[in-house]
C-alpha cells in the first residue's frame, strides 16, 4: 500500500503510545473505542468471540435503530498541527460505517457543551477493510478530535498524523532538552533505506521492546552507507547524543557517524541532497550490539547550534533509538 506523503513524515498524535485516549463515545457494544488508537496494525483473530459478539480490534458500535450517528472524543497524546488522517476499516467488511467525518478542538481539561469544535474533515465516503486517508489544510493547533460516524459502524484505527507544537519560548532558558524526541517537535525527514524497520520509531520515548521497535535496513550490498536525518525540534546547542542499539546483536552497524547543519531553506527532498555536504559532528565510531552508545561535546567537532542532523551507519544494520540532548537556541 503506498502511504501518502502526510503519513510518512508526521507522527500519529493519536496514537495511545503518547497517552492519546478516548474520552467519551455514544456507543462502545461490540468493541471498545480506545482499540483504535493502537500502533500495531488491527488483526482479525478467526473463531474469537466474547459476551457482546465476534471480538473486533477496533470501535465497534451496535446497530442502529433510530435517527443520530455515533462519535468518540479523542484527546491527542501530543497537541499538535494536524496534516493528515487515516480513518482504517481493515476487517471491517459488513459492518462499517459508510461514512465519518473529523471535528478538532483546542481546550484544557475535557470538552464540554461550550467547547467549539472546528470540523477538519468533510464527511467522506468510506470503504470497507480499507483504509482512507484525507490531508488536512490548517496551520492551528489542536488538543482533542471528534470522530463521527454516519450512522454506525466499526472503525479499526484512527490515525491523526500532524506536528507536536512546543512553545520553546515559554521554557525555561539555559536548560537540556532532548529536542530530537517527538514530543518535542523532533520529525524523522528521510531515510535511506527501511526494508525491516519503522524510522519514525527513532525519536520515539523510552528504550525498543523488541527489535521491531527501531529502524533496521536491509543487507547493504554494494558500497557505501545507509542514513537517517533528522528535523530538531528546534535550533540547539547540542551537548550529549545517545545511540541505541537495543536488541539488535547480529545486525547492528559497525560503526556510526553524525553530519549537522544550520538550514534555513529547501525542502525535505532538496535536504538529502543537501545532507551529502553537512559538515561532521560525530566522527565515524565503532558500536556494539544490544547497548546505549553515549557521546558528549567531548566526542563532537565545534559546528555550533544546528537545526538538523544526519546520522550515517556503516554499513548498514538497526538502531533501536537516537537521541539528540542540548539547549535551545533562539
Amino acid at each position: 500500500m503506498e502511504l501518502p506523503d502526510f503519513a510518512t513524515r508526521f507522527v500519529n498524535l493519536a496514537s495511545a503510545d503518547f497517552g492519546a485516549e478516548v474520552l467519551s463515545c455514544s456507543d462502545e457494544w461490540f468493541a471498545a473505542a480506545n482499540r483504535m488508537l493502537q500502533t500495531a496494525p488491527p488483526v482479525f483473530v478467526v473463531g474469537k468471540f466474547d459476551d457482546h459478539g465476534k471480538w473486533m480490534d477496533g470501535w465497534e458500535t451496535r446497530r442502529k435503530r433510530y435517527e443520530g450517528y455515533d462519535h468518540a472524543i479523542v484527546k491527542l497524546g501530543l497537541p499538535g498541527v494536524i496534516k493528515g488522517v487515516d480513518i482504517d476499516t481493515s476487517h471491517f467488511t459488513g459492518n462499517f460505517p459508510p461514512a465519518a467525518s473529523l471535528d478538532a478542538c483546542r481546550c484544557t481539561g475535557v470538552p464540554d457543551e461550550s467547547t467549539e469544535w472546528v470540523t477538519l474533515v468533510e464527511a467522506v465516503s468510506l470503504q470497507g477493510d480499507s483504509h482512507r486517508f484525507v490531508e488536512v489544510d490548517d496551520e492551528r493547533e489542536w488538543t482533542h478530535v471528534r470522530l463521527n460516524t454516519y450512522p454506525d459502524g466499526g472503525i479499526a484505527r484512527l490515525r491523526v498524523y500532524g506536528l507536536p507544537k512546543v512553545d520553546w519560548d515559554a521554557l525555561p532558558k539555559d536548560e537540556v532538552y532532548e529536542t530530537s524526541a517527538v514530543e518535542n517537535g523532533g520529525r524523522i525527514v528521510a531515510v535511506s533505506n527501511a526494508h525491516y524497520g519503522v524510522p519514525f520509531r527513532l525519536n520515539m520515548p523510552g528504550r525498543g521492546i523488541n527489535m521491531g521497535d527501531g529502524w533496521e535496513t536491509a543487507r547493504r550490498r554494494v558500497p557505501g552507507n545507509e542514513w537517517c536525518i533528522i528535523e530538531l525540534g528546534t535550533k540547539t546547542l547540542i551537548e550529549k547524543i545517545e545511540v541505541d542499539t537495543a536488541h539488535f546483536k547480529g545486525n547492528y552497524p559497525d560503526t556510526v557517524s553524525i553530519q549537522a547543519a544550520d538550514v534555513t531553506f529547501g525542502t525535505d527532498e532538496s535536504l538529502v541532497t543537501q545532507s551529502m555536504f553537512w559538515q561532521t559532528l560525530l566522527p565515524q565510531t565503532k558500536t556494539e550490539m544490544d547497548k546505549q552508545h553515549f557521546y558528549t561535546q567531548a566526542d563532537f567537532n565545534d559546528l555550533g547550534a544546528v537545526t538538523h542532523i544526519k546520522l550515517n551507519i556503516h554499513p548498514d544494520g538497526g538502531v533501536s533509538r537516537l537521541r539528540v540532548w542540548g539547549k535551545p537556541v533562539r
